[in-house]
């Protein structure tokens, strides 16, 4: 193996060993993402909850025609597409702050997303995140219409070596901040999936949104 070859799996032990257990990820994500409850809720409707029939069933955990495509390898990200609500964002890494929570993009960037490096990477094995704020002062921002995405729409994530990683929706929900259930959005089902987290629920001026909207998608597809 050549000398470089050695160093690209050093650097991928150092970053598994990085990587958050993710019972405290489901604490510290959650503390993350209320930095950016502070959308300015002033639009008449707000942005689009999820229907209750959008729920995920957790007794699903298999696709439901043909067989799923094998794990990919760790691959930084670069962009993601939601075709259905007309996301095509930019993704910037974020990881934890010095205080121990979740970093988010810029708000003042709203078309940008994040990509959790605490966790796996969209396409490996186990439960990828991937983060963005509702709205900003200004308006809405990149994940605005979460919340109106159904079962069976796509999730595609361009991966920086060249894969396109497709996810299939298979729940769209809103947890409040108040017993977040992150072993239930977090866990690994042993398999490839990814989970994309915006703000959502009720809002307040003083506290902003009181939940979080969490798509629920597994890979169906790689190109």
């Amino acid at each position: 193996m050549s000398a470089s070859g050695l160093f690209d799996l050093a650097d991928e032990e150092e970053r598994r060993r990085r990587r958050a257990p993710w019972g405290v990820v489901a604490l510290v994500l959650l503390t993350g993402l209320a930095l950016i409850r502070n959308g300015s809720g002033e639009f008449d409707l707000g942005p689009p909850q999820p229907a209750s029939a959008a729920a995920a069933d957790s007794r699903t955990t298999a696709k439901p025609f043909g067989a799923a495509p094998a794990p990919l390898a760790f691959s930084a990200v670069g962009r993601v597409r939601i075709p259905a609500i007309q996301v095509d964002a930019p993704v910037m890494p974020v990881g934890l702050d010095p205080d121990g929570w979740v970093g988010a993009p810029p708000p003042e960037d709203p078309g940008l997303a994040g990509w959790f490096t605490g966790a796996v990477s969209p396409g490996e094995k186990g439960t990828a995140v991937i983060v963005g704020h509702v709205d900003n002062q200004r308006g809405p921002a990149v994940f605005y219409g979460l919340g109106a995405l159904k079962k069976g729409n796509r999730v595609e994530v361009l991966r920086k070596d060249g894969k396109t990683a497709v996810f299939e929706v298979y729940g769209i929900e809103v947890f409040p901040k108040a017993g977040f259930p992150g072993d239930r959005v977090y866990g690994s089902k042993g398999t490839p999936e990814l989970r994309v987290i915006t703000c959502g629920g009720g809002f307040s001026r003083q506290n902003g949104y009181d939940g979080n909207v969490v798509v629920f998608a597994r890979l169906v597809a790689v190109n």
